[in-house]
């Protein structure tokens, strides 16, 4: 149970912190298709500045946990000024934004792998270390206590073999939903995406706050992107964060838009995502028999799971959907 609620975390986690990415630009009014370009990379800027501190040798297997935080740093930063490419061309040139952000989608994994083939000169770029995960990684051995000490249910639930960016990122999923809902700031951004001309006559910067949620969005989403390829892609960076970006448009609509429903959602689709991962190791019972595994179905239907739920949920759950009224729709400020 231990192991399924923590591979389920960390695979809903960077679901819920990239959709939150979403709200925080659709709610200011402007569409980001651009999520998984961004995630894509995030990630490959956070993988590629471990590697740079690995081999400059400026961090230990004892400071791993700053140049963990020094990266999540590293690659939010990154992502936000990816994200000015979106902002630029949704906000000043008033450009399609699906366009701007499904060609933000294709730039990304081409700008990623021609760097990977300049500076390693082969299609994938590997850590300079195969255990480096295991740096970032809270065990008991790290509190000075035996690998093997067991600090009972909810103790080894939060405490071992969990990695300090999963605690990160859902605190700051916290942070930024209380900011979107109960700050000034997120009620100028969120009027910005429902009335944009209204907040305009009462003094709001509209250019400004689609900026600022744009940008946000971007730093969420790179935070999120480099969680993901440390978490459950090996810490690796070839390119691909498989289809996270456009699962997590998804769980936006699912959640409505809404923080609480965009964290249900996660939890839901992270769990059909590790259990499409883990299925083939996964002791429901705890009595040795690896049930899914001895059924009979193909492990594609596995690796279906969490795609036909997304289909199957969005069937059900889009209509009743509200979108910000502006969204996707270039602001004028002549026009009333």
């Amino acid at each position: 149970m231990v192991f399924l609620i923590q591979q389920t975390l960390l695979f809903a986690v960077p679901l819920m912190i990239v959709a939150l990415a979403g709200v925080c630009a659709e709610r200011s009014g402007v569409i980001n298709l651009a999520l998984e370009g961004i995630m894509i990379f995030g990630a490959f800027v956070g993988v590629l500045f471990i590697r740079i501190m690995q081999e400059m040798n400026l961090f230990d297997k004892e400071s791993g946990q700053i140049l963990l935080l020094l990266t999540l740093l590293v690659a939010a930063v990154c992502g936000g000024l990816f994200s000015l490419l979106l902002a630029f061309s949704a906000i000043n040139l008033k450009a399609d934004q699906t366009i701007g952000g499904t060609a933000l989608n294709m730039l990304s994994p081409a700008i990623v792998l021609f760097f990977i083939v300049l500076i390693a000169q082969q299609n994938t770029l590997g850590m300079a270390d195969g255990s480096a995960a295991g740096w970032f990684m809270i065990r008991p051995s790290t509190f000075g206590l035996p690998k093997d000490y067991s600090w009972g249910f909810f103790g080894d639930l939060i405490l071992n073999k969990v990695y300090l960016s999963t605690y990160i990122c859902i605190l700051v999923f916290i942070v930024v939903s209380i900011v979107l809902y109960k700050t000034r700031f997120g009620l100028r951004l969120r009027a910005c995406g429902e009335n944009p001309q209204a907040a305009d006559s009462l003094g709001i910067n509209v250019y400004k706050m689609r900026y600022a949620g744009v940008i946000l969005s971007g730093v969420l989403a790179g935070l999120g992107g480099f969680n993901y390829a440390l978490t459950t892609a090996g810490c690796s960076a070839t390119g691909a964060v498989a289809g996270y970006g456009f699962l997590a448009l998804a769980v936006m609509i699912f959640g409505n838009w809404t923080p609480l429903n965009i964290a249900a959602g996660g939890l839901l689709f992270g769990l059909f995502k590790c259990i499409a991962a883990t299925y083939s190791t996964l002791d429901i019972n705890g009595d040795g028999v690896y049930m899914l595994a001895e059924i009979g179905i193909s492990p594609y239907v596995y690796r279906m799971l969490p795609y036909l739920i997304t289909l199957i949920v969005l069937a059900f759950t889009s209509k009743k959907s509200r979108v910000p009224k502006a969204e996707g729709i270039p602001y004028d400020k002549g026009q009333r």
